[in-house]
């Protein structure tokens, strides 16, 4: 894309930009970008544009390939972008996934306030830290067997709960229940297993976090309350992970075990990372079994973490489970493949709809989300970074019938990793953020740094896109007091 985006784009509107299908030839769809154009600049220069296109060649693909307005340049497919596939005769993608399996949010809301929370912010945060493994090749607390972890792989979040490690109420406001079907362990190499065993239950490290956050605004009173959001000064609870490397290893094993299979089938792809398989192959639905081992293990991942959630705040601020009042909103995963049901040009289609970077956004009255959510819509959980704020949106039907019932997932990077820690020192981030009131704790100095708000666009621009497109409609707003950082 050497040319300027000014003579490729399409205008829609102020929040959306197509790319035409004749662009590249063997683009079978065009392409949607959904931005302002102040942000358009950047997405051009780091070729995330370039990835739509490229994943605009899929077989099967319907619609649009489309790019969140945090859309940043990722392997095969962008992060933020989002594709869906016909079962009958499209293709899946591990590119449309990502290396880390379902890494998604869960967050909680409690009956505490700012006023009660903050002169104990430091012994709390020192608390989660202890209590959740964080940082670069975490072990947890957790031992199980590969008989065990091959239960934990098909149940998901369940098989936390049944150990005593949460609430029931907590899969009941799950994505999924915090299960998706066709889990087959058998599908799952050693290497994997090997991997996750001792990883169940960590934070990690990069992007995860767990963060006490305070709400600061509240746009939509009545949908608020319906998630137990009841006021300014509010304690809610943000936990940011995945399926750490027992995710990766799944990821790295399947495209080793797909390379060929564009060959085998006559697929022909522009870039060799969006490496394919038909849905209904062999080598298609070996990868979806183990996918969804990989989504099953992140549930069950955040719900450990939830409980010993619970347990610093109860044992920190001498609270009982009700006194605390803490409960989950809603769990959603951020990269995933799944099977759903939707219409495309009048007709009902079974889609294999890829979001990599993106987030479920379905309706009210839609048949997924929870009875509690059904005259809301599903809630949609988009983080923002360390120093400034994250949102809490919900679906809409115009999601639904524009993105698949999809929107964006967070702020989105800047810079790189390796750029950030050339650029800023972590100590001065710590230091900054502490001159606001924000405590954070993490396993690296190192880590601070690549995290630090200057790598990050500012999460209330990509807000406001996605509700102006209306993708999602926000509700509320959230602030960091303190944050524990992989």
């Amino acid at each position: 894309m050497s040319q300027p985006w000014q003579e490729i784009l399409i205008k829609i509107d102020d929040y959306r930009w197509e790319i035409p299908a004749g662009y590249k030839t063997g683009m079978r769809v065009p392409g949607l970008l959904y931005a302002t154009e102040d942000m358009l600049n950047k997405i051009w220069e780091e070729q995330a544009a370039q990835q739509v296109a490229n994943v605009a060649f899929l077989p099967g693909i319907v619609g649009h390939s489309m790019a969140m307005p945090d859309v940043h340049w990722g392997y095969g497919f962008p992060i933020g972008g989002v594709a869906a596939t016909r079962v009958r005769d499209g293709v899946v993608s591990p590119g449309g996934v990502g290396f880390d399996i379902n890494c998604g949010i869960r967050l909680l809301r409690t009956n505490l306030t700012v006023a009660e929370v903050k002169p104990k912010i430091d012994k709390l945060v020192n608390s989660l830290f202890v209590n959740i493994p964080s940082g670069l090749g975490s072990k947890g607390k957790i031992k199980v067997s590969e008989r065990e972890l091959n239960e934990v792989m098909v149940k998901g979040s369940r098989w936390a709960v049944e150990k005593g490690y949460g609430e029931a109420s907590d899969i009941e406001v799950t994505e999924e229940n915090g299960r998706l079907q066709g889990a087959n362990p058998d599908k799952v190499s050693p290497r994997a297993k090997q991997r996750g065993i001792p990883q169940l239950g960590t934070l990690g490290s990069g992007n995860h976090f767990l963060e006490i956050g305070i709400v600061d605004e509240i746009y939509e009173p009545d949908i608020a309350k319906t998630m137990g959001i009841d006021a300014k000064g509010q304690i809610l609870i943000w936990i940011h992970t995945g399926s750490r490397g027992f995710g990766h290893e799944i990821y790295s094993d399947y495209l080793k075990i797909l390379q060929n299979a564009p060959g085998r089938y006559g697929i022909d792809l522009p870039d060799r990372q969006l490496v394919c398989a038909p849905v209904t192959s062999p080598e298609g639905e070996a990868y979806l079994e183990a996918m969804a081992c990989g989504a099953n293990y992140a549930w069950a991942n955040r719900q450990f973490i939830t409980h010993w959630t619970r347990e610093s705040l109860m044992n920190v601020l001498d609270k009982s489970p009700r006194e605390l009042g803490l409960q989950q909103i809603y769990d959603v995963c951020h990269n995933i493949a799944k099977t759903e049901e939707h219409t495309v040009n009048g007709k009902k289609e079974t889609l294999c709809v890829h979001r990599k970077g993106a987030t479920r956004a379905f309706p009210a009255w839609h048949p997924d989300i929870p009875a509690v959510y059904r005259n809301t819509g599903q809630p949609v959980l988009i983080p923002g970074d360390m120093g400034r704020y994250s949102y809490i949106a919900v679906g809409t039907e115009q999601a639904m019938r524009e993105t698949f019932g999809s929107t964006c997932h967070g702020a989105g990077r800047m810079q790189s990793r390796g750029a950030a820690k050339r650029a800023i020192r972590g100590q001065d981030v710590i230091h900054s953020l502490a001159s606001r009131g924000i405590l954070v704790r993490a396993d690296s100095i190192g880590s601070i740094a690549e995290e630090a708000s200057e790598a990050y666009k500012d999460v209330a621009d990509v807000i406001n896109v996605a509700h102006s497109a209306g993708i999602s409609r926000k509700v509320a707003r959230t602030v960091p007091l303190g944050v524990i950082k992989g």
